[in-house]
């Protein structure tokens, strides 16, 4: 029996972690099992040519909201021109609704709802023998006699490391690819926007198993390692042993994503996270709302308070990214009370804050009371809620735009420094700030044009010199700062250059070729040419002192109006926090400059002599 396994990934660097469970659960029993994986982004009909090609006797889709349209187009096609393949989906997007789309679908011939893998071993089973009795499958929705038969739902696996790894054999397909991991099932909590909410308790994979997998990744050099245990951390004992291990294998170029829920790391991880190494881990933090009745009906038990110091000490620790999420349009949630949400989570200065908008995902609570609450949403994939009884249709495209510019300017991290001081010294707070430049670009038709990154700074600029229009060259010299930052040249855009320059680029070579300079900032390019390391670093005039500006929290009072030379030194390491180096060498290139001057002053002296002797 010729078997395909397949799903449609968001993107190329992704992989699945569902359908490597399948094949690897049933290998054994199945040996003719293959996967195509493909992304939502590659054409219709190729993907059906694809699949069509392996004359697949069964074929089984991993179905999520991001796939499911097309993954039935595909299915239908293949249907038309192959109608003897039998056609399974599976997956959360068909778990709780699959009579429905059994009714609604034709071609397609199973549906497997809950945890799939047993299930699909034995339906594999009764399709090789030929056996029709489906009704004693449990987990499985089907056709008879066309009546729709819902068998009994399945026991959950209750040992997890029954199901063989999922990562056999070859591995290079994962090599700089984002890889799915779990060292659990299940959520201890119960939020009613989340499907982990229909699974009752967690189960774990033994140490062991876990150890074992993650040194298959760890040496099969994939990008990223991204665990999708919905809390991580809820068995502190268990993930600190975890942690501890991917640490002991001096891992480099690979990093461990964790979903972890902030008030629960206490002072025992906190001094653990300590000493992690730049770049290792990196936490996602759902927040969702800092309201506390909107918390109470999502079922949502945060300690905000706890949480803050937790993300505040961390990010402390500068080592480890932080990614915060808020989502828009819950229950009590109005405008005001977001506005508010969004400051409190802002003000923490997560590497990244999410802003996302509300899904009334099948088989989530939320979608259960969707009348109690007044949502209107669109009954389709990702199904999302365009208001409800707090917050109008209208807030919520403000929010979108909102979170627009939060990804471009601020996520980004490209306009880290010229943020800060907008928002400290024009704003109230950062909402006001977000919701003013958002309405600055509706105005102007912004946001119906792509933009490039060099673009996005004249904007700001543009924005800034149109709205504010107090202190230009201090808002200038930040956004020349913070373009040198984050992108390694010397062509300035034309608004960024000014006048200032240094004398020549011979003061520069003298300063690369000074073995007291090299040692002083630039000890990893001792005994190297000043020809090679020119490529490696910048030099820039500023008309103020700006890095004691910015040590000083950009207090407008205190800046010191005087002429600064700052080195740029761009580190070539996977860095995530000091991907740039930079220091105040202006005392040292005037030591330069005068030696320069004093030593063409002397010669100018030595002419003049030698002309009076003549």
């Amino acid at each position: 029996m010729n078997i395909v396994i397949s799903t449609l990934n968001s993107k190329y660097i992704h992989s699945s972690l569902s359908i490597r469970y399948l094949r690897s659960y049933c290998i054994n029993s199945f040996d003719n099992i293959k996967l195509m994986e493909f992304t939502i982004n590659q054409n219709t009909e190729y993907i059906t040519g694809e699949i069509f090609k392996q004359a697949p006797d069964v074929l089984a889709f991993s179905c999520y909201i991001w796939n499911i349209e097309k993954t039935l187009e595909i299915c239908e096609r293949l249907k038309i021109v192959r109608p003897q393949t039998k056609i399974i989906l599976g997956g959360p997007e068909v778990s709780f609704d699959g009579d429905e789309l059994l009714r609604k679908y034709d071609f397609i011939d199973f549906i497997i709802y809950g945890e799939g893998e047993e299930t699909f071993k034995e339906l594999l089973h009764y399709l090789d023998e030929g056996m029709n009795d489906y009704e004693n499958i449990k987990g499985l929705i089907f056709r008879k006699d066309k009546m729709i038969i819902i068998n009994n739902p399945r026991p959950l696996i209750s040992n997890l490391d029954i199901i063989p790894s999922p990562y056999e054999g070859n591995l290079n397909e994962f090599k700089d690819k984002i890889v799915y991991f779990e060292s659990s099932r299940g959520c201890p909590f119960n939020c009613q926007f989340c499907l982990s909410s229909t699974i009752k308790g967690v189960r774990y994979f033994s140490l062991d198993r876990v150890k074992e997998d993650l040194l298959k990744l760890i040496k099969a050099g994939v990008k990223q390692v991204k665990f999708v245990d919905r809390t991580f951390n809820a068995k502190k004992d268990y993930a600190l042993e975890i942690m501890r291990f991917i640490m002991a294998q001096n891992v480099k170029n690979i990093n461990f994503h964790f979903e972890v829920t902030a008030h629960l790391l206490d002072d025992e991880m906190l001094d653990f996270l300590k000493f992690v190494p730049e770049g290792l881990f990196q936490f996602e933090i759902g927040v969702q709302s800092t309201n506390d009745k909107t918390l109470e009906a999502i079922s949502r038990k945060t300690d905000f308070d706890k949480l803050s110091k937790v993300v505040r000490k961390i990010k402390s620790y500068n080592n480890i990214h932080q990614h915060l999420d808020l989502i828009a349009g819950l229950p009590y949630e109005d405008y005001n009370s977001f506005k508010k949400s969004f400051n409190d989570v802002y003000n923490l200065q997560p590497d990244m804050l999410q802003l996302g908008f509300l899904k009334l995902l099948k088989g989530s609570g939320l979608r259960r009371d969707r009348e109690k609450y007044g949502f209107k949403f669109l009954d389709k994939p990702p199904y999302e809620v365009l208001e409800n009884d707090y917050i109008n249709y209208g807030e919520m495209l403000k929010l979108k735009s909102i979170e627009d510019l939060l990804e471009k300017y601020s996520n980004s991290r490209s306009f880290e420094n010229s943020l800060k001081y907008v928002i400290k010294n024009y704003y109230r707070t950062p909402f006001d700030f977000f919701e003013d430049f958002s309405s600055y670009w509706e105005k102007h038709k912004l946001d119906s044009i792509s933009h490039s990154k060099v673009s996005l700074y004249r904007i700001f600029y543009d924005y800034y010199f149109d709205r504010i229009n107090k202190n230009i060259e201090i808002f200038r010299e930040l956004l020349k700062y913070d373009f040198l930052l984050n992108n390694k040249t010397s062509n300035l855009p034309e608004f960024m250059k000014s006048d200032k320059k240094i004398d020549d680029r011979n003061t520069i070579h003298k300063f690369l070729q000074n073995e007291l300079y090299i040692n002083k900032y630039l000890k990893e390019f001792v005994n190297i040419p000043a020809k090679r390391i020119i490529n490696k670093v910048h030099f820039e005039i500023f008309t103020f002192d700006i890095l004691d500006f910015m040590k000083n929290n950009f207090e407008i009072d205190k800046v010191l109006y005087k002429e600064g030379i700052v080195l740029f030194k761009y580190n070539e390491s996977k860095k995530v926090f000091n991907k740039v180096t930079v220091y105040d060498v202006t005392e040292d290139i005037e030591k330069i400059r005068s030696e320069g001057y004093e030593k063409e002053m002397k010669n100018e002296g030595n002419r003049e002599i030698f002309q009076g002797k003549n």
